[in-house]
């Protein structure tokens, strides 16, 4: 859901000393999108699921007003390098001396809070303070992000008072039960990082494997595809068609990307084929994040993903529709 936020302006100050009180889900929103911005940062966070899985990161992060990069090393699971320049994402595999280069308008949430045009979300989120707490030795307010209807999630986010940095984030569940944290375990909010570093470690790809799958630009309309009826507040963001090599060919994957501001919901198109997929309808769910697979005709299959309720899943992939 999302848009680069590399040339926000930090928050006026007027808006950064305004009470938490007094703000709205909006005015949140501005604050918590303008903040990546204000200061490099540097930090160890750690996303929990409510299955128990675990996994842990160290993050670099600088903006020059004109350009946003971030390092993301993980700490857990297979050894790998994640750098991002504004939309353009480059993912280093030590192991196999391998750089997958791809361009991305992923939503992201954490610690990232994107742009979305052409949804309010005011219309689908209430925001109520609900006091302060310490993360990672920073004193944060902390606000509820209810859902005013089924199709979403709820969230709760800890944003730090000074800069607005979201340092921790919670999706509730439906029945408040916490489906998924991250959190800023340590952080520097005066780490010195600077965007022309971090440039030249991502570019130096020397030694390396380059690999850049071919993706192009377009539309779900232009793609033959429409929604017969739009899902409530969530709006395209973005759209590409991507070649992506399987075991015995190269295979063109559809991608398009919705959101609400807060949530997102992505759409992949492939060909149905009867040696990898399964006849049945698949579901799954791994702590915020649901995936539904199925065949929605008899020559396409559809992967809908996203961290949002089951029920939003299938009502998009009930409002799909083929224009050609």
């Amino acid at each position: 859901m999302g848009q680069s936020t590399s040339e926000k302006t930090p928050v006026p100050a007027s808006e950064a000393t305004l009470s938490a009180a007094a703000r709205d889900v909006v005015q949140w929103m501005e604050r918590m999108r303008s903040a990546p911005c204000v200061r490099p940062y540097a930090g160890t966070f750690v996303v929990l699921a409510s299955s128990g899985a675990m996994a842990s990161s160290r993050i670099w992060h600088a903006c020059d007003g004109r350009q946003q990069l971030e390092r993301v090393e993980a700490l857990s699971g297979t050894p790998r390098v994640v750098f991002r320049r504004n939309d353009e994402v480059r993912t280093f595999w030590p192991q196999s001396r391998t750089v997958r280069s791809d361009r991305r308008e992923a939503p992201g949430l954490f610690p990232r809070v994107p742009v979305v045009d052409g949804t309010s979300i005011s219309q689908f989120y209430a925001s109520r303070p609900v006091g302060q707490e310490r993360v990672a030795g920073f004193v944060a307010d902390v606000v509820w992000f209810k859902p005013l209807d089924s199709l979403r999630f709820g969230y709760k986010l800890w944003s730090e008072q000074e800069t607005g940095l979201v340092v921790k984030l919670q999706t509730l569940g439906p029945d408040g039960r916490v489906l998924e944290q991250a959190a800023f375990s340590e952080l520097d909010l005066n780490a010195p990082v600077r965007v022309e570093q971090l440039s030249r470690l991502m570019d130096a790809t020397a030694g390396y494997k380059v690999v850049a799958p071919a993706v192009v630009r377009t539309t779900p309309s232009v793609e033959g595809w429409t929604l017969r009826q739009p899902v409530a507040g969530f709006v395209p963001v973005s759209c590409h068609r991507r070649t992506v090599s399987t075991a015995d060919e190269a295979q063109s994957v559809l991608q398009c990307l919705y959101s609400d501001g807060l949530a997102s919901v992505s759409l992949f198109f492939e060909p149905f084929d009867p040696q990898r997929h399964p006849a049945q309808q698949q579901v799954v769910g791994m702590g915020a994040t649901q995936l539904l697979a199925q065949k929605i005709l008899p020559d396409v299959w559809l992967t809908a993903v996203g961290e949002v309720p089951l029920q939003t899943l299938r009502l998009f992939a009930g409002q799909l529709e083929r224009t050609r």
